[in-house]
Order: C-alpha cells, then structure tokens, then sequence
C-alpha cells in the first residue's frame, strides 16, 4: 500500500466532509489552463502520485478515480498501484466520463465541488451540465488542499527576462498595435490574457516559472489605452520594470485582475478554452463578454519570417547536437555502462553546448526495448534500464533557445533488426513521409490530414493511439495551439506559418516502441483556378536510421524524399561539425 497518497486522500476527504461536498473533482489544469505546471499547482501529482501531464482525478469520501490517455496507460499503472486509486482509460470503449462515474456511485442531488480557478469556463460549464444530467450538482469549494497540503511550496519568485530584438520579430508596442486592431475590429474595449504563453508573447517576456516552458505566473489585459500585467512584482528587476513603463505597460500584483475585472464595464473578449470560470464569474453583470481564440493564440500561431529565420537556425543548432549525440552513443554502447538516464542526460549535455541554448523543452522520453511502448515515459536515475548492443531505443527530446524551440524523436537500432521491426519501423515512415508530401487546399482542417500518417498503418491493421502533430511555440511552449493534426475535430485550420510536429508512431507493449519526428512549417505551395494550396516544409536537420529501412516497402518517391532529406542534412550539418563527426554523418547519409 502506498500510504503517502492514502494519507493525502485521508486529507482532502476531511476537507471534503467540512465543505459539504461528497466528492471532489481536480481538473489537472491551474487557473491559466496549463499543461505544465508549477509545483504549487500539481494536484494531481500530489493526490495520486502520477506524474503524466494529462489527466483528471475524482475523489468521493471512499473511492478515487484517474483519467489519462494512451500515452500514459502504463506509466499511470505502474504510479497508481498500492494507491486505491482507479485508471480510467480515456476513449476506451466503456469507459465512463468522471459524471458518469460519480452518477454511479454517489446518491442523486449530491454536490461535487471542484476549484473554480483551475477549470476553464468551457470546461465548468461542460461538466456542470454532465453532472445535472447524472441528477448531481457542481458546487465551487475553491481550493481545498490549501489547508492540508503542508509541504505546498509556494508560487516560484525567479526573475522575469526579456526576449530581446531581433530574436522577438516584433516590439511589444507592434504587437499591441495587433490587438488593438482586433479590438477595434470587433468593437471591445477589453481583452483578458490568461495564458502563459500568450502573456509571454504579446510582451515579449520570459520566465522560468514552469520546468521547461519559458513562461511566468501573471495575467494580463490590453485596452485601446493601456497594457496591463498583474504579476508579482518582485519577479519584476527594476531595469526591466522602467522599460516596460515607458512602453505603456502598467503593473499590478497578480491577484489584482479579479479587482480589476469587478471595475471593468464595456465589452471584454474572453477565451473560454483558456479562462478560468472564477475570472469570468467576478465580472459585472453589465459587462458584455465576447467569446473567442485568444488574440495573441492565433497571431503567435503564425511564425513571422523573422521567426521563421531564427527558427531555421535553431534546427542547425539543434541538428549538431543530435549527430554529436549519435557518434556518442555509437562509440559508447557495448564498451561503457548507459542507462537511459544517461541518454537524457546526454542529450541535453549536447544541446547545452550550442549558443542561445536555455535548457530543454520537455525532459527527454528515453525507452529501450519494451519501455520504448510506454508513450511518454519519465525515466528516473533509479527506474533506468542500462542499454545493452541488442535491440531497439527510441528518444524524444527537444531544446529551449532563444531562436526557438525543438522537439524530435528517433528510433535506432542498436543490433542488427529484425524483419518485423524493419517493417514496423518503415510503415511508421511512410505515414511521416507522407504527411509531409501533402498538398492541400486552404482552410483544411488537421483531422482531414491525419489518415495521411494512418493510411499504410491502417492497411496493415496498426494504429497509434495519440495524435499526429501538434503546434511547437518560438522559444515557448513545446505543445502549442490552437491548431492540431489528428483524428479528433480541431475547428482551427492548418495555415501559412504554422509550425507542427509530425509523429506518427507504432508501439508494441512488451516488446518496442516506434517513433519518428520531424518538425515542420506549413508554406504556400499554389493558387489554381480550384483556389489556393498549402504544403509542408521540413525544418529538422537529422539523419534516420537507414539499418531500420526496408527499401522493398518503399515508392520511387519515398526513396527520392529519404535521399534528399538525408543529402539536405549532410549539407546543412557537415560544414559545423569535426572532421570526425563529418565522417559519421557521411555514414548516416549514404543513399538507399
């Protein structure tokens, strides 16, 4: 029995009981609708000890439930074991949503409490509907772990930085030029900035409030007169503070916004996908809410040319690290001790040696054999396996410069293959290859290009249980919105700019995991009398690994793409790296 969490759920319940609720629901989100979060925020990982960066957890005051998807089907068991706590597996036939859940097991008319702060209004309003239909009522309780988690670390106090010109693109008077036009447009007085990313953006600032995402705990409103940042202002250094002044920009501390908002009167556009439902519920009833994307979500979407540029320059940075990285891993298995500790830590060991580096987007996903299955595995020193010359490894990692953010996986074989991963292995870059070769009508949405990576997977009864291709932000977010690429409708349609991961996959539980990664930018390809056509351009610089290849399931075209990707790479990396490294990578480049 693990009782640490038994204790911790012990604590919540009797908070529970003194508020009158019988259940609990703890969304896995902070009031700005985070994927990664502050420590002090990480309710989820306290109450149940699961570590994923997805999912939804429901107390009552004798069960406990989790909900997470495939990526994280196995990790959850293995963390959620010895707890009590129950795996919901999300989009599994018969799985039940947390409503129906809690319409099974508590009494009709029941109240269920939850943080208001830490649910988005879409969400609150979802939910309160799900539970009315399963005859229960939604009640805010506000934060009940305020009184039993003792050991809370409080809100991170580090200094702000900013994200200087001509790296930025754009001033920060030039971007609120942007969302002044669109309140203008739109006849607003008022827009709420809620998300880290986009408060970071529009004022081109960073912080390291977040592990790995470059962002600080603030919120944020632009009116046609002001900008306004409500962040804590000892994060603020003085310098720094006088410059934000004299563009106009008036600090307050962060809990101020609810102040703020009670004031405010006129039209306010809000984002109901990234505003917390006790925001919109302090507003004045007078107050006209217009609901839509965040204006900073959709402009930062879209990578200026500037963006792009630095961008491309960060793939090289990133490109070197990667091969430095190989022809390390290629002289040290067999003849030295490596975990897959080791290789995360190898990986940004690497990355940290190239100019503008700020640390790693994500901590690298590191799986040999059949931990390669567990899709976004947290390795520790501890639960590390060591590396043998036998078998399969896959790595998922990515770097945080000031030109920009990265993100790429590789699978290599570290012994000769077998035929069925060979096979494997290819139909997972066929998918690829062909997501990538796509032209495509504008205003496409990303579900109508994902069978792209699916078909051949498809054919052979194969599949892979996440998305396709999410958004990468500019020295920001790793996962990025508003657009997507996978089987789930995203109303957001795949544009001009537009940076995106493309990674289809293939895993087999017990046995290997199959990834492969490229990021890629979505570019104007042709205007015909049918209308304008968008494609793809690759931005990563790295070799695949060519022993995986089966060239006999492979087109004409998928072989031209794969040599020239490859010819491109040698190209681009050759001319940085040491005569040795040149050598290794001539290597991994050779044509098929």
């Amino acid at each position: 029995m693990n009782e640490l969490i038994v204790s911790r759920l012990a604590g919540l319940r009797r908070e529970m009981e003194k508020s009158g609720v019988r259940a609990w629901y703890v969304s896995g989100t902070d009031p700005h609708q985070s994927e990664y979060l502050p420590q002090y925020w990480q309710a989820r990982k306290y109450l149940t000890g699961f570590t994923g960066s997805a999912g939804q957890v429901v107390v009552t005051a004798t069960r406990a439930a989790l909900w997470t998807d495939s990526r994280y089907f196995l990790q959850a068991e293995e963390q959620l074991a010895g707890t009590g706590i129950q795996l919901m597996k999300l989009r599994i036939a018969g799985t039940p949503t947390p409503a129906e859940w809690l319409g099974a097991v508590l009494e009709p008319s029941a109240l269920v409490g939850t943080d208001a702060c830490c649910m988005s209004v879409n969400q609150y309003k979802t939910f309160q509907a799900d539970l009315q239909k399963c005859h229960l009522q939604l009640s805010d309780t506000g934060d009940l772990l305020a009184s039993c988690w003792t050991e809370r670390q409080p809100l991170p106090s580090i200094p702000i930085f900013e994200h200087e010109l001509p790296f930025a693109g754009k001033c920060r008077q030039e971007k609120f030029q942007q969302v002044r036009d669109e309140l203008r447009e739109c006849r607003a007085d008022g827009l709420l900035i809620t998300a880290l990313d986009d408060l970071a953006w529009v004022l081109n600032l960073r912080g390291q409030d977040v592990d790995f995402n470059p962002v600080f705990v603030g919120y944020g409103m632009i009116t046609p007169e002001e900008a306004l940042l409500f962040v804590d202002p000892v994060k603020v250094p003085e310098a720094l503070s006088t410059k934000l002044a004299s563009d106009s920009v008036r600090m307050l501390p962060y809990l101020a916004v609810f102040e703020v908002l009670r004031a405010f009167r006129g039209t306010l556009l809000v984002d109901p996908d990234r505003t917390n439902q006790a925001l919109l519920g302090c507003l004045n009833p007078d107050v006209e809410v217009q609901f839509q994307l965040s204006v900073p979500a959709r402009l930062k979407a879209l990578k200026s040319e500037t963006e792009l540029k630095y961008i491309r320059e960060t793939m090289r940075k990133d490109g070197v690290a990667m091969v430095e990285f190989l022809f390390w891993l290629d002289q040290a298995i067999g003849k030295e001790t490596v975990t897959e500790y080791d290789i995360a830590l190898k990986l940004s060991s690497f990355r940290s040696l190239q100019e503008g580096y700020r640390g790693d987007s994500f901590f690298p996903i590191v799986g040999y054999n059949e931990n390669g299955a567990i899709v976004h595995r947290s390795v520790t020193r501890e639960t590390a396996s060591e590396l043998k010359p036998d078998g399969m490894l896959l790595f998922d990692s990515g770097g945080q410069y000031v030109t920009g953010t990265t993100d790429i996986t590789r699978t290599i074989s570290l012994s000769e293959p077998t035929n069925q991963q060979r096979f494997d292995f290819t139909i997972v870059l066929k998918g690829m290859i062909n997501l990538t070769l796509a032209k495509f009508p504008a205003g496409t949405k990303g579900c109508n290009l994902d069978v792209l990576a699916r078909f051949f997977m498809w054919q052979n009864g194969m599949n892979y249980g996440h998305g396709t291709c999410h958004g990468i932000g500019y020295f920001l977010n790793v996962h990025e919105g508003p657009m997507s690429i996978r089987q789930e409708y995203n109303e957001y349609s795949i544009e001009p700019g537009m940076v995106l991961s493309n990674e289809p996959a293939f895993y087999r539980e017990g046995k290997y995991g199959l990834r492969t990664e490229n990021m890629m930018v979505c570019v104007p390809r042709e205007i015909t009398d049918f209308g304008t056509f968008y494609g793809f351009e690759t931005l990563t610089l790295c070799p695949l690994d060519l022993k995986l290849i089966d060239v006999d399931l492979l087109t004409e075209t998928e072989i031209e793409w794969i040599n020239a990707y490859h010819q491109w790479c040698f190209d681009e990396l050759s001319p940085l790296l040491e005569p040795d490294k040149q050598a290794f990578l001539k290597r991994l480049t050779t044509s098929l």
